[in-house]
């Protein structure tokens, strides 16, 4: 029974080690997404001021 719930523990963390990937790449295209948006709104800044 025992080596039977270490198995099942070890099992269960594999979703979570693979989630960890997908929430890390998510954060890098959110972060790629507002980089746009930042240097979009400094050359409308930069229009508007000249």
């Amino acid at each position: 029974m025992k080596k039977f719930l270490i198995a099942l523990m070890a099992v269960s963390y594999v979703p979570f080690v693979t989630a960890c990937n997908t929430v890390e790449g998510v954060g890098k295209d959110v972060e790629a997404g507002g980089e746009v948006v930042q240097d979009a709104a400094k050359e409308v800044k930069k229009e508007i001021t000249q």
